[in-house]
């Protein structure tokens, strides 16, 4: 069984997605503790609940970013995880710590990378009439939002869609998505392979896992 870590900083839902796979068993693996930026985040109490350790690292405690992602670094040593999962962790971390962890520390950003990476991606696709939306999953590099692609979930976008609506119907991508590429790389059917992503067993449709939800 593997070990990961979830680092948040607001509400947990994807946490939550996760901890339900897990306490299933479909995701072969066991949270070893989930970590904040943020000490008044939701998602700090969906762990207590399920009776998983925490750690709040409060980044207006640290002088710099190095500094943070020095004790954030160390702290996840000491956890010696398999995977590292960033679930609305609202942080950009440095180089040192996305360069350390390559390979092992994945994020899931609401757009269809490479368009519209960093913030306000739903108000950019109903600013530009975009007709699809979705989600990327990526493993972390230095660069923000750029790193090596392992999956997309697409939905169709109207025009005039509501954002809260748009917002919801993301949502339901990533708890569905999420969980799954999870599983994946806890059962070794996906990995990085120093200069690309190998795959295992899985269907695609293109070089990454490519999904249209119909939500």
């Amino acid at each position: 069984m593997k070990k990961i870590a979830v680092l948040i900083s607001g509400g947990g839902s994807n946490l939550q997605a996760i901890i339900d796979k897990c306490a299933s068993g479909y995701i072969n693996a066991e949270i070893a503790c989930v970590i904040s930026n943020n000490p008044h985040a939701y998602g700090l109490e969906r762990a207590k609940v399920a009776n998983i350790p925490i750690k709040v690292l409060n980044h207006k405690n640290y002088a710099s970013r190095l500094l943070y992602d020095d004790e954030l670094s160390l702290f996840l040593e000491q956890l010696d995880v398999d995977l590292i999962v960033l679930a609305g962790f609202m942080r950009i971390l440095s180089s040192k710590i996305a360069d350390y962890y390559y390979g092992r520390m994945i994020n899931i950003h609401p757009s269809l990378l490479p368009k519209y990476p960093g913030l306000n991606t739903h108000e950019k696709v109903i600013q530009n009439k975009d007709i699809i939306h979705g989600v990327s999953i990526h493993y972390v590099s230095s660069e923000l939002d750029a790193g090596p692609i392992i999956a997309q979930g697409e939905i169709e976008v109207s025009n005039y869609q509501d954002i809260n609506d748009l917002i919801k119907r993301i949502h339901k991508v990533e708890h569905q998505i999420y969980p799954e590429i999870i599983k994946y790389i806890c059962d070794d059917k996906i990995y990085l392979d120093i200069k690309k992503i190998a795959f295992k067993n899985i269907k695609m449709n293109k070089s990454f896992i490519y999904k249209k939800y119909d939500l």
